[in-house]
């Protein structure tokens, strides 16, 4: 095959880590150019795009997954490598359509669905975790350490340097592809070379939504992941704009703030997350996890000041214990081959969350106007902005009606997790749909959308 050396779960590793440093590199001046771009009604702007990403998004990924399938998956990685970093160049070029072509560029922003199909191919189930593992947390790096080193080189050498950087590593990916990335998919584990049917039932991204009502356990613990899950969404679209351009953050402030975050986050559901879970048991995690969400969602809303937004992230870290937390019940309590039916409503689930909740932010901020009156001040020679009083003149009792908004819709998915029983046998009933959806019908078969955010969870080991 072509490629160097036998194909891997370093190959794929690698292919994350540049794609991922690359827009890292971005996050501050992407920041700058949306406000530039957007000066009024910045924020609806915004969760405009990434809401139009994500559903895009979501309607693709189980298409091209089964793509892959019969087409092999490094055709499938060049494309999305591609279309995903095709936006990068027109940042300085021209930012409308820099911003244009990120909303559409979601239909192939899928590169994770790919790499983790990848991985299936290579491993064993034995070995998948902590080969998914790996790879989540080379992304988590990716996004630790990038979003610094972009901000210092656009503050001493200027954005341009940045955005040219960025690309020169998107080309280096590709070419990475291109050159050194073996097919994983051997020609005789495919349904058929080119031409193959592809059903509809395989590419609905919407298979696993219509499974939700057929169990009542199942019922409560999706209505629990969508209610917790949309404010989320919503919250990491935008809220390095909110520290940016309402708060009054540093570029350099903001890419230590996802620094510190990332890795709090990466103790949390490691080292603290096992330790709940021996101690106070599955559900009793997953109730701490949402209340740490209200607690952090509610001091986002009404903090006015810098340090607490430090302290509410903090709390951020702890709340991200939730979702691995529910996974796990559902990986203790479903049957062995119900496994990757109920895995695949909650990953779809929150696939659809990642469309609504950034609009549903955006939204929001343009209800409460929530907007700017002038441009951010320059920055100080220490680094850090001058904050102005301009951030707060409008809403001085709730800074941030978005955040508070999620913690209501949390507290709902609070109250009813609390009918979520500890133990009970999830009997959601299967159909020939179930191979589609689970790594345990087909070894190869697509990977369920949102399984970019939480890899591990279509293991049945974890």
């Amino acid at each position: 095959p072509q490629g160097i050396g036998s194909p891997s779960v370093y190959h794929a590793v690698i292919v994350i880590f540049l794609e991922f440093f690359a827009w890292g590199l971005l996050t501050a001046p992407t920041l700058v150019v949306l406000h530039e771009t957007f000066p009024k009604h910045t924020f609806l702007m915004n969760g405009l795009i990434q809401g139009v990403k994500g559903l895009l998004s979501f309607l693709s990924a189980p298409l091209i997954g089964a793509l892959s399938d019969v087409w092999g998956r490094k055709s499938f990685l060049l494309l999305t490598v591609f279309f995903t970093c095709a936006p990068i160049p027109l940042m300085k070029i021209s930012p409308w359509w820099y911003f244009a072509v990120i909303s559409v560029s979601g239909v192939f922003a899928v590169t994770f669905s790919v790499v983790f199909a990848y991985v299936a191919d290579i491993t064993q189930e034995h070995e998948r975790s902590m080969a998914y593992g790996l790879v989540s947390a080379t992304f988590a790096a990716s996004l630790v350490t990038s979003p610094a080193i972009g901000a210092y080189l656009g503050r001493v050498y200027g954005d341009s340097l940045v955005v040219v950087l960025a690309t020169a590593i998107a080309l280096l990916d590709i070419c990475f592809i291109l050159v050194a990335v073996p097919e994983s998919l051997p020609e005789k584990m495919r349904p058929a070379s080119w031409g193959a049917p592809i059903s509809w039932e395989q590419a609905d991204p919407f298979a696993s939504l219509k499974k939700v009502g057929q169990d009542s356990i199942v019922l409560l613990i999706c209505i629990t992941v969508f209610l917790s899950y949309l404010p989320e969404a919503g919250q990491y679209s935008s809220f390095f704009l909110y520290l940016r351009q309402i708060m009054g953050f540093s570029s350099e402030s903001v890419a230590a703030f996802i620094a510190v975050l990332g890795i709090l986050s990466i103790i949390a559901q490691t080292i603290v997350l096992s330790l709940l879970m021996r101690s106070i048991g599955n559900k009793n995690t997953i109730l701490l996890g949402l209340g740490f969400q209200i607690l952090q969602l509610a001091w986002y809303g009404f903090g006015s000041e810098p340090w607490m937004m430090w302290a509410a992230g903090a709390v951020a870290a702890m709340s991200s214990i939730t979702f691995p937390a529910v996974s796990a019940l559902v990986s203790r309590t479903a049957d062995a081959d119900q496994q990757g039916v109920v895995q695949g409503m909650i990953t779809g689930i929150r696939g659809l969350c990642n469309g609504l909740g950034p609009a549903l932010y955006g939204f929001i901020f343009y209800i409460f106007h929530v907007e700017l009156n002038e441009l951010p001040m320059p920055e100080s020679p220490s680094g850090s902005s001058v904050v102005t009083q301009y951030h707060l003149q409008q809403n001085s009792i709730i800074p941030g009606p978005p955040f508070l908004f999620g913690a209501c819709s949390v507290l709902l998915a609070l109250l009813v997790a609390l009918f979520i029983p500890e133990h009970t046998n999830l009997n959601v009933r299967s159909s020939n749909w179930k191979k589609h959806c689970g790594s345990h019908g087909h070894p190869h078969s697509p990977q369920a959308p949102g399984e970019a955010k939480e890899p591990l969870l279509q293991d049945t080991n974890v």
